[in-house]
């Protein structure tokens, strides 16, 4: 599992099967603390989140076409899965 912020919306005319009907969207990686991590995923959404939230990420294809329950394969690897409302902790800061 990982942590992101939304930052935005992929928009295509031409998709795979599996991704019908549902948004992907660009997620900036974030380190426990919060701060940007210097990476980016692009994640199909199971929970309605949108720009700017902190989400949770579950980042293994097998997982994450169960999670939308697609077990026959597809181009998938990442979800949304949870909006985080705070991270708590001493790596939180």
């Amino acid at each position: 599992m990982k942590i992101g912020r939304v930052v935005g919306t992929v928009v295509s005319t031409i998709k795979a099967p599996i991704f019908e009907g549902r948004a992907m969207l660009v997620v900036d990686l974030l380190e426990p603390d919060g701060r940007p991590s210097g990476g980016y995923l692009l994640a199909l959404d199971t929970v309605g989140a949108g720009a700017g939230e902190t989400v949770l990420l579950l980042d293994e294809g097998g997982s994450a076409r169960q999670v939308i329950g697609e077990t026959g394969g597809g181009p998938l690897r990442t979800v949304i899965v949870g909006i985080i409302d705070a991270i708590d902790g001493p790596a939180a800061g």
